[in-house]
């Protein structure tokens, strides 16, 4: 996760994940290790919500590619 280039506390981070552990979404397997290390996973319900995520994806893609398209071109004039 540490890969990823995403703005959230490390703090916020485990609240959600927690949240989503709690709802049943996310297993949390903690390796009893130094210095300590917890992997999440997806339960089964939490995999139903893959083709669902997928679509939000793709319209945002979508979106952002057309948005692109129409958004107006500014130019400076020296009227």
């Amino acid at each position: 996760m540490e890969s990823v280039n995403i703005k959230i506390t490390q703090k916020m981070l485990t609240q959600q994940l927690r949240e989503l552990e709690e709802g049943g979404l996310v297993t949390r397997f903690i390796y009893r290790q130094v210095p300590p290390k917890v992997e999440y996973s997806l339960t089964t319900t939490g995999k139903t919500l893959l083709p669902i995520l997928a679509t939000m994806y793709q319209w945002g893609i979508d979106y952002a590619n057309i948005a692109e398209a129409v958004r107006p071109c500014h130019t400076e004039t020296n009227d």
